[in-house]
């Protein structure tokens, strides 16, 4: 009896393209949580959060065959939560103009944050191991600007911080990143000496 393969985000994505509501559904009910937790860890108000959502998902029903055309060039997982970054900024800017902005969320030192447990297995050798080791203000920057494609000004409302910040902290990560992979090549270097030396005494 042959089985019934489940279907992945990125097929869902294409199935909502072509206005199937049950995909658009099954979409939701898989990633929602993923994306409100992200979401929560950059906005403590949950009405911010709850419209964010709204909009992100409405947006993914309008705008579903964008990705579809352009599937191969990036994860399904990545392009919603560009879009919820991008929602989230704006709602930051419309409550900047009207009244205070939303409350950031406050750093939780215990548990890893949901994007740093998505960098440890989307980005991985010798590159996540930089990113990981990266200080906490450096890796949000990197993880908005490259993650999440956000421009600079973007980052700079998201993150709450001036332009000029963001700038720097994104060349001090990016100075911190090639001089970490740096060490990362010479220890390769040094590994592969030794392990030659222990062929050739063998």
């Amino acid at each position: 009896m042959r089985t019934r393969r489940t279907p992945d985000e990125e097929q869902l994505v294409r199935r909502v393209a072509k206005g199937d509501q049950a995909a658009f559904e099954e979409l939701y009910r898989r990633t929602a949580p993923w994306i409100a937790t992200r979401l929560r860890r950059r906005c403590a108000d949950e009405q911010v959060v709850a419209e964010v959502m709204q909009e992100t998902y409405l947006a993914v029903w309008r705008a579903a065959g964008a990705f579809a055309g352009v599937a191969a060039d990036g994860t399904a997982m990545g392009w919603l939560w560009t879009i919820a970054a991008r929602r989230l900024v704006d709602a930051f800017r419309r409550r900047a103009h009207h009244a205070e902005p939303p409350a950031a969320a406050a750093d939780a030192g215990i548990a890893p944050a949901a994007e740093d447990e998505a960098l440890a297995t989307t980005v991985g050798g010798d590159v996540g191991d930089a990113l990981r080791l990266l200080a906490p203000e450096l890796r949000q920057v990197l993880q908005a600007m490259v993650l999440d494609g956000l421009t600079v000004r973007e980052t700079a409302v998201l993150l709450g911080v001036p332009e000029g910040t963001i700038k720097t902290r994104a060349r001090r990560a990016r100075n911190a990143m090639r001089e970490s992979l740096r060490e990362s090549l010479r220890a390769s270097l040094r590994e592969s000496r030794r392990e030659s030396r222990r062929e050739a005494l063998s």
